[in-house]
């Protein structure tokens, strides 16, 4: 039997992203057939509270046991505020796996962090890797959403009950170049690797 994996998706802070870097990686597990099953919630300071009602019930002694696979994706805002969260975090986080993500959702240079106080904030989690979500074109962003549709069958021409539609073929070209770039980001830190690992696979050859 797989191990069951679970996948935070969050920040302390609202309008960075949240549920724009959720849809992707649905879209991403559902190109890999992983199952999945999604749950959005909506609370003041829900990352920091979150991990520590995780600690409380020893779902994170779980995940450091192994018995459980576990990850956050900690999303990054346009203030200093963001890097002060990871402070939080850090202090029950442990050994889990831990992503910084950095979602460039409009144009703001608020990544040009002073170096020194950039990396003090990021080496408080020991093993965190950052990922880096590109801008998405607004318009394009705005039709998919307009369109109501995961951002795969945006780019597959596909309407909501999965009938053909009639996308622009330019904005579907920015959203298809867009989500390769993230899709990219989450191959190199090995995401379906880490969730899903190639025990199946394995035994195939074996039995071969």
């Amino acid at each position: 039997m797989a191990k069951p994996a679970v996948i935070l998706v969050g920040a302390d802070k609202g309008g960075v992203g949240k549920t724009t870097v959720a849809r992707t990686l649905i879209d991403y597990f559902g190109a890999h057939q992983t199952p999945t099953r999604a749950f959005d919630t909506e609370s003041p300071r829900l990352l920091s509270s979150t991990l520590q009602a995780l600690t409380d019930i020893g779902f994170l002694e779980s995940a450091k046991k192994g018995q459980i696979t576990f990850a956050v994706f900690h999303i990054l805002g346009p203030s200093i505020a963001s890097l002060e969260e990871i402070a939080e975090t850090a202090r029950v986080m442990g050994d889990a796996n831990y992503f910084l993500v950095k979602n460039f959702i409009n144009n703001t240079t608020f990544f040009d962090w002073d170096p020194a106080t950039y990396n003090a904030y990021f080496k408080r989690i020991k093993g965190a890797e950052e990922i880096s979500i590109p801008k998405l074109n607004e318009m394009a962003y705005e039709q998919v959403e307009v369109a109501s549709v995961p951002f795969v069958s945006f780019v597959g021409n596909k309407g909501a009950k999965n009938e053909a539609a009639n996308y622009s073929f330019v904005l579907r070209g920015y959203v298809r170049h867009w989500l390769g770039n993230v899709w990219g980001e989450y191959d190199r830190v090995k995401l379906v690797d880490l969730v899903a690992p190639k025990m199946e696979s394995n035994v195939r050859q074996a039995a071969g």
